[in-house]
């Protein structure tokens, strides 16, 4: 018989204690080129996406989320890093195809083979599988072609997708017809169309997961990105024809991926953790080619608000109230932050990115953010600032001011009335572009004039 002092002393000795509380799983679900209004949540008028749109449904949508930058590489920068992809340096446009660098001092570091994201620099993924995560990046990567700058360098246990930014959907191709396929650092070979490939893995990839240990799930779509193929179309064929198609098959194209991320979102109910787990669904940029970003001026490479406002949603159960709606300012790398926040580890270098947890649940009211943008290709040079509803332009040297909360689609310059206001916004931009400086430039030459052909 058990006395009474043995019951105390089992439990002083902890024999009664409970469980530690599961610790969160994150999936993060990225599109790339998706137009800001090209979800039904969003308004769009001939697109179907039910399991994207759900997790609007189960959790909140951003009305005023932004991308990092206007293209891929810099946007996957500042979400891997928690921080303005302008410190890395190189990333400020997409790594062009066989790892090109497309402006000065990216073709600087490719001529070094430092073209891609540095392991010097922080990485979530690594902070999270030094926490005990299971990692996995199934996708796109297009942040190196390099060994020394692959998803696996960066903390992913598990790799599988496209090196770099585009691809045939069926042969899985470039445009210069090299071979992306990669398994864990290994150039593969697979039949099937492209988004199958990936939402497939990412799925196996689930099943083999214990309940003992938490995970982070980063799922890169190369979808709707050109090539524009739909499932059961053929091999794009030359260079020529990569941007041709229309916005039927975009369309379709957009479909299959939501059916697919329906398929995953049913794999986290079968394992019984989507109570367990944070969902977002983010685009890598504006829309582009085919895509929806109505009313917002311009697309995809730009600084308008076309070319970075992309559509978000988040869904965590018992965390996230249901069918809320967010007018929080946000950039991909705030996803970052809040992410690392809610996993617990802390960061070996300040983020700049900021948790919004606490505006998705609507336990704390919107921030006022301060924010920056910045994109070079060729002669190209591209930059914004937003301050509170203001947004500040300068376009290839012509400069714009707009007041957002009264104009969202950019149609009437303020600059001439806003003189004090503008003045400010010049001295925030050199301020940041000193302070965002990327040490490994520190030696690059200056920029050597171009000859006009």
């Amino acid at each position: 018989m058990i006395s009474r002092r043995s019951l105390l002393a089992a439990a002083g000795a902890g024999a009664f204690a409970q469980d530690p509380p599961q610790r969160p799983n994150f999936v993060f679900v990225l599109a790339d080129d998706m137009g800001s209004a090209d979800l039904s949540c969003y308004g769009c008028p001939d697109i179907r996406t039910p399991n994207i749109d759900s997790l609007a449904k189960r959790g909140v949508r951003f009305t005023r989320a932004y991308a990092n930058a206007p293209e891929c590489s810099p946007t996957r920068t500042a979400l891997m890093t928690g921080r303005y992809q302008q410190r890395v340096g190189g990333l400020e446009c997409a790594i062009g195809v066989g790892n090109v660098g497309r402006y000065d001092e990216a073709e600087w570091l490719a001529a070094k083979g430092q073209l891609g994201l540095p392991t010097t620099e922080t990485s979530i993924a690594r902070m999270l599988k030094n926490a005990g995560y299971d990692t996995a990046c199934i996708g796109k990567w297009h942040l190196g072609y390099g060994a020394k700058f692959s998803a696996n360098a960066h903390g992913f246990d598990e790799y599988f997708g496209i090196l770099g930014g585009n691809a045939d959907y069926v042969t899985h191709t470039e445009e210069d017809g090299a071979n992306v396929l990669s398994h864990n650092g290994k150039a593969i070979t697979r039949e099937g169309y492209l988004t199958d490939l990936i939402a497939d893995h990412a799925i196996g990839w689930l099943r083999k997961r214990s309940a003992a240990k938490p995970f982070f799930l980063y799922v890169p779509f190369n979808a709707p990105h050109t090539p524009l193929q739909a499932l059961g179309d053929g091999p794009v064929g030359e260079k020529s024809r990569w941007n041709e198609g229309t916005r039927e098959t975009y369309v379709k194209m957009v479909e299959h991926m939501d059916r697919r991320i329906g398929d995953l979102f049913a794999q986290l109910k079968s394992m019984e953790q989507a109570a367990n787990t944070m969902v977002v669904f983010m685009s890598d940029n504006g829309g582009y080619n085919r895509s929806r970003n109505t009313p917002l001026k311009a697309g995809k490479s730009t600084c308008w608000e076309g070319g970075i406002r992309v559509p978000c949603l988040a869904a965590w159960p018992g965390k996230i109230p249901e069918g809320k709606t967010t007018d929080q300012v946000a950039l991909t790398m705030d996803i970052s932050a809040t992410i690392i926040a809610a996993a617990g580890p802390k960061p070996p270098k300040p983020l700049d990115g900021i948790d919004i947890l606490p505006q998705m649940t609507g336990e704390a009211k919107t921030v006022k953010r301060t924010l920056f943008w910045s994109y070079k290709r060729a002669e190209t040079r591209r930059w914004a600032a937003r301050e509170g509803d203001w947004k500040y332009v300068i376009d290839n040297g012509k400069e714009a001011l707009h007041d957002l909360a009264a104009d969202e689609a950019e149609q009437r310059d303020l600059l001439a009335g806003e003189p004090v206001r503008a003045r400010r916004f010049r001295d925030l931009l050199a301020a940041w572009k000193r302070e965002t400086a990327a040490p490994r430039l520190a030696g690059f030459p200056p920029p050597r004039r171009r000859v006009s052909q």
